[in-house]
This record gives C-alpha cells, structure tokens and sequence, in this order.
C-alpha cells in the first residue's frame, strides 16, 4: 500500500476548499483517507495554508510521499518537514 499526502476536494461549486489528507494511492481523490494534515482554501486573498507540523513529520517518516501540489504547499508554509520532503 503506497501512502500518498495530497488534496481532496471541498466546498462549493466555485468556490473550492482543500483538506490535506493522508491516504492510499489508490483511493479516490474525495474517498477514504487515513488522516487529515491540514486544510489550502485559495478563495481567501493570501489563500489559507494550516498544516499540522507534528502529524506531517510523523507520515512523512513513515513513507508517505507528498504530490506536487501539496510539495509546493509545504514549501509556501515553511514548515520544517519541507527538508524531508
């Protein structure tokens, strides 16, 4: 079972919102997940990165790679586990 951190889909129509999510490869973008890391809402103006620190450093030791996209966020963050990524 490979681990995958990356996006599933909230929110309205045009109006998105992202949990940051730990879950397998092959579950479905909004289906089962392991845990929630943290939430992006784009809508606010910065948009709104929340990552829980701890519990991404705990994943992400444990084999669970990040996608692009949430790479990029961990970066915007500043977090320290972006070095691990």
């Amino acid at each position: 079972m490979a681990v995958r951190i990356r996006l599933t889909r909230k929110g309205r129509k045009k109006q998105p919102f992202y949990r940051i999510v730990v879950a397998d490869s092959e579950a479905p973008r909004d289906g089962k997940f392991l845990d929630i890391v943290g939430t992006y809402d784009p809508m606010q103006n910065p948009a709104a990165i929340t990552i829980d620190n701890e519990k991404l450093a705990d994943w992400m030791k444990k084999g669970a790679k990040p996608t692009e996209t949430v790479e990029s966020l961990i970066r915007k963050v500043g977090t320290g586990a972006a070095a691990a990524a």
